[in-house]
């Protein structure tokens, strides 16, 4: 199906499938996909749909969703019988709420829930805002709203922060004073410890030494004497014989190392004392150590320095809370100023256009047939939401001598077909939406009004595709193209199917539509003449 860039008209029968259509219309603008639709619960359906999108300025959303565009659009669904749904826009794959999100620039589908939506104030607000075109300012006051809730969060959480910091404000200070008297440095514990094992035994260590010095270098029988008389004969055996030379020289690498092992256990004879009060001095220190350590539950004098920046962090920021918080205060009351001029800026301009919105609505819906039509603005000030400053109810009376009242408690079918098809009417244009689908929205109205409306579709067409599914000879006769659904029983099962009709089919429809089944020479005159004008 290809319908018409401007005026196309869909008719059938009661049942033979034109809810169907529309629900693959509502599987490509993101929908929620039911198993229960399928006509093969064995097969997996797809949808696709082709939208000429060039016009549109939707580059940026193509970018910013990381997809390929295109000027023909083309998106497809796909419902496994498992009822698993895969959504694609131009091929790629995409989350079901990306493809809601481009819907909304697509198509307009008119059809039961609007009644909900229409009395929803959010969406009478929304009219509002494509009426008076107040994009700019909307956004605007968005991220000046979005500024002030971030500030706004901000601050409490430095207040609650600051609460608990305070409440552990003279703890941690002292924690803090009793860490920096120590003055740790890294890698002191191990140099304490091996310096206390070495006072706790100086004076065994110095006897050891000693006798061991003794037994290397005594003149007469120590070590190295003998082993120097010793190499004496292993360098004669090498001038005897070749062989023995790689002996000797081995044999003095030996004595050298024994010379520089006594010698530096001279030097160290020489710096170690038995000092019992440098002894007390380290005890007491590696004591408080440990107490921290164990106090704190850390296992090492790094882990206790870095517990001390951790608490001097902590002090520093109680010690500048209330500076910090002051500056947060400050940062809330500019973002707060600034998002209320801007709401009330955006409230101005809302309310500037309510006179214009309200005559024009009533105006169209007078032309519908309503004389005694009345609409009037509601608005209140309320405190600030991402939608503005405003709450707005458009008030409505059809009878004369009653008061307007909110659209949620006043309306028949009738009259709220007429009251949304007026509002998109002046919609239209404002909202740019390349394709709306008006469903049976001349239910409930006359022949005359019918007819009014569908010149008034015919106004939108000039500048938006509209397709308009009708149970009315004098609606369906104004198209530009015609559609017939009809029920194909000529299978074991029954299918629902669409075709466009010739002048002659149309002829024949519409004829039926005016008179039955069996449409006399009459109605089929009468149907020539709607098709004339």
């Amino acid at each position: 199906m290809s319908p018409s860039p401007s005026l196309s008209m869909i008719t059938g029968e009661t049942g033979a499938g034109k809810s169907i259509m529309l629900g693959a219309v509502g599987l490509l603008l993101g929908n929620r996909a039911d198993t229960k639709a399928l006509s093969d619960p064995e097969k997996k359906c797809v949808v696709e749909g082709y939208f000429a999108i060039g016009n549109y300025g939707l580059e940026e959303f193509f970018q910013q969703e990381d997809l390929d565009f295109e000027a023909e659009c083309i998106i497809r669904r796909e419902i496994s019988p498992s009822g698993k749904s895969r959504a694609f826009i131009n091929d790629t794959p995409v989350r079901l709420e990306t493809l809601k999100e481009l819907g909304k620039y697509l198509m307009d589908v008119h059809s039961q829930h609007d009644t909900l939506m229409l009395a929803d104030g959010l969406y009478q607000l929304g009219l509002i805002d494509a009426f008076c075109h107040s994009k700019l300012e909307k956004e605007g006051y968005q991220n000046a709203y979005r500024k002030f809730n971030a500030a706004k969060k901000n601050l409490e959480k430095a207040l609650q922060e600051a609460q608990e910091l305070k409440k552990e404000a003279d703890f941690n200070k002292f924690q803090l004073e009793e860490l920096s008297l120590l003055q740790l440095q890294g890698g002191e514990q191990q140099e304490l410890e091996n310096e206390q094992e070495i006072l706790e035994n100086a004076e065994e260590i110095k006897t050891k030494i000693q006798e061991v010095l003794s037994q290397l270098e005594d003149e007469q029988f120590g070590a190295l004497r003998i082993l120097s008389l010793a190499s004496q004969g292993i360098q004669q055996l090498g001038r005897l014989a070749h062989k023995f030379t790689s002996y000797s020289e081995r044999f003095q690498s030996v004595l050298i190392e024994l010379k520089d092992i006594a010698n530096s256990l001279a030097d160290e004879d020489g710096s170690i004392e038995v000092d019992f009060e440098k002894l007390e001095n380290v005890r007491e220190r590696l004591s408080k150590i440990y107490h921290l350590q164990q106090k704190h539950g850390k296992d090492s004098v790094e882990e206790l320095m870095q517990l001390e920046q951790e608490l001097a962090s902590k002090v520093f920021q109680v010690e500048n809370l209330d500076e910090a918080i002051e500056k947060l205060q400050n940062t809330k009351m500019e973002a707060e100023k600034e998002m209320l001029s801007k709401g009330k800026a955006l409230s101005e301009k809302r309310k500037s256009t309510f006179t214009a919105f309200s005559k024009e609505l009533q105006s169209l819906l007078q032309q519908l047939g309503m004389e005694n039509a009345k609409i009037e603005m509601s608005h209140q000030s309320i405190p600030p939401s991402l939608h503005g400053l405003d709450q707005v109810d458009i008030l409505f009376s059809a009878n004369k001598g009653v008061n307007p009242q909110a659209l949620r408690q006043v309306a028949s079918g009738g009259e709220f077909s007429r009251l949304i098809f007026a509002i998109k009417f002046i919609m239209a244009d404002k909202m740019a939406l390349p394709t709306l689908i008006f469903d049976e929205i001349d239910t409930g109205v006359s022949g005359e009004i019918a007819l009014q409306m569908v010149r008034m579709m015919q106004e939108i067409a000039k500048k938006h595709q509209v397709i308009c599914i009708s149970h009315l000879a004098q609606v369906a006769a104004k198209g530009d193209q015609h559609y017939f659904v009809f029920k194909d029983n000529s299978r074991d099962k029954t299918i629902s199917k669409i075709k466009l009709l010739s002048t002659e089919e149309r002829i024949t429809e519409i004829a039926k539509m005016i008179a039955g089944a069996n449409p006399s020479a009459s109605a089929f005159e009468s149907a020539k003449e709607l098709l004339k004008h």
